[in-house]
């Protein structure tokens, strides 16, 4: 079967190195991919798959462009607007494309496994795809307040009225990062790897407050620099990255991404060796 994941820029995904040693312990002898996808290609790229494709991973700027695309979405998916996975599914008479959201899972186990295990005020840097996937995230926690900090009102709106679903008081705030005194429990950075930031968060709340960022090349970020100087919590985006894969592999290999794979302890490990993090 083949697999692969696309987006633009992809050079620098890691997964390849999940897919590749997840199949490798589960015993398929399956291909997975990177290959460099923009929004004008994708519908052509989907219809021209031959029946031996299995399914598809979506990174930016892909997730949200893929859903008109889609027979079925899972409910994380149906809620946030966005899908990251792409099942093919086919029997006798045609194909259909089931999609699905696994980074909310991603961010939330991340969390967990860092020791978060409750939230009440949150704040969220950008606004795009999967920020709307963290606030979802952050409302399983048990958010209520959620302040994000974006240069889109279309995108902050969008936010709003996922928040307004989820019982979340969602605020939009200064773009440029002012610091308003509001010192949240979590921080959850959706801005691109490498990029400069113009947010300037005081030694408190940098040392009080958790940051996940989903950036994971180059490692640290400028902002988990800042974190990390002032003595605060960091959860890498290569964590959130492995617990999104780990349910992408389960709706490849299974078709569900509640049903755990065989021997799943170490499928997860090995994902995690491919990439040089810890067991």
């Amino acid at each position: 079967m083949k697999l692969a994941v696309l987006g633009s820029p992809i050079a620098h995904s890691q997964s390849p190195a999940l897919h590749r040693a997840a199949y490798g312990v589960l015993g398929l002898d399956w291909e997975y991919e990177p290959i460099e996808m923009a929004a004008d290609g994708l519908i052509d790229f989907i219809g021209s798959r031959t029946s031996d494709w299995r399914g598809l991973s979506l990174t930016m700027p892909l997730k949200r462009d893929v859903m008109p695309l889609l027979d079925a979405v899972d409910n994380f998916a149906t809620l946030t607007g966005v899908a990251n996975t792409v099942l093919f599914a086919s029997d006798a008479e045609h194909r259909t494309l089931h999609g699905f959201n696994t980074d909310v899972v991603g961010i939330t186990n991340s969390f967990l496994s860092a020791g978060v295990r409750s939230v009440s005020i949150a704040r969220i840097l950008g606004a795009g795809a999967t920020a709307a996937s963290a606030l979802v995230a952050l409302a399983q926690l048990g958010a209520r307040r959620v302040v994000v900090s974006g240069r889109s009102p279309g995108n902050i709106l969008r936010l709003i009225e996922i928040g307004d679903i989820l019982g979340v008081d969602v605020q939009g705030a200064d773009p440029h990062g002012i610091e308003d005194g509001i010192v949240p429990d979590v921080v959850v950075s959706t801005l691109p790897g490498g990029a400069e930031h113009r947010y300037r968060f005081s030694v408190k709340m940098r040392s009080s407050a958790a940051l996940l960022d989903v950036a994971y090349d180059p490692w640290p970020s400028p902002l988990a620099a800042d974190w990390l100087e002032a003595g605060g919590t960091v959860v890498p985006g290569i964590e959130m990255l492995v617990n999104q894969a780990l349910v992408q592999v389960r709706i490849f290999v299974g078709g569900d991404p509640l049903q755990a794979l065989p021997a799943e302890g170490g499928v997860l490990a090995a994902m995690r060796r491919a990439v040089g993090l810890p067991n």
